[in-house]
């Protein structure tokens, strides 16, 4: 994987273009990464972007139960985290 900055992507796009068919490009501005230039291999964008989501998903979960272990709610049992969910349930009407 390579990093290119916005200012290669405006002054050489069509260099850029055909390296992202061989390899993932990462698109830097002021130094810091700021997107991903996946290149398509085939013709299903559609399962490209069903992959990328999935991908997206899985991180923000991760970083969900990394909070979750930082804040000790990982070792929480059935009883407290009913405790924690039963006064919201009742405020909207739930069981």
């Amino acid at each position: 994987m390579r990093f290119v900055s916005v200012r290669d992507l405006r002054n050489t796009p069509g260099r850029l273009w055909e390296e992202v068919r061989s390899q993932d490009l990462v698109l830097t501005a002021n130094g810091k990464p700021v997107a991903l230039l996946v290149g398509l291999h085939g013709d299903d964008l559609e399962e490209t972007v069903r992959v990328v989501k999935r991908a997206r998903a899985m991180e923000a979960v991760s970083g969900m139960r990394r909070a979750a272990a930082a804040r000790g709610l990982d070792r929480l049992g059935m009883d407290e985290i009913d405790a924690i969910i039963r006064p919201t349930r009742a405020e909207r009407g739930g069981a």
